[in-house]
């Protein structure tokens, strides 16, 4: 199944949600709602600092609703809120195309290979089945002539 759709781009221009995401707006860290305020700016800042996000400035690669974007933004770790906007990541999206491109391809293979092998399959079987359909017929005369070789009484065949 692709990670992405088609045409990538005309769906980042022309759908709303993209529209919206793609101006600068402003955006908060929802991380520990539960906590306090200053436990969660702890918490926000030791994540930076183990390197599990970007100090201040955040640059984040992504797949969003099947089209490949980059969020870009900052965040201010004191009051953990800021400003940030998607721009379409042209170059992971001719890779991820290329990638779909391969998948549908290695798919449409497989499909023909496995169509050949059932077709060559339900040959045989015909073919067997049609040389099994003369062995009877064959396989009687021929035990009927053994029967009589050997002595033995043989049904009346009409």
């Amino acid at each position: 199944m692709p990670r992405v759709v088609p045409d990538q781009r005309s769906k980042f221009e022309n759908e709303e949600f993209f529209r919206k995401l793609s101006r600068e707006c402003e955006i908060k860290y929802t991380g520990f709602r539960d906590r306090p305020h200053e436990e969660r700016q702890a918490r926000f800042q030791n994540a930076c600092r183990d390197g599990r996000s970007e100090i201040v400035y955040l640059k984040a690669p992504m797949i969003l609703n099947g089209v490949c974007v980059i969020w870009k933004g900052w965040i201010d770790l004191q009051r953990l809120d800021g400003m940030g906007c998607l721009e379409f990541d042209e170059e992971r999206a001719q890779q991820e195309d290329a990638l779909a491109q391969q998948a549908f391809e290695e798919a449409r293979r497989r499909t023909r290979e496995f169509e050949d092998r059932d077709r060559s399959h339900r040959e045989e079987m015909e073919k067997l089945l049609g040389s099994r359909k003369e062995e009877p017929e064959k396989g009687m005369e021929s035990s009927c002539s053994e029967m009589s070789e050997r002595g033995e009484p043989q049904e009346d065949q009409r």
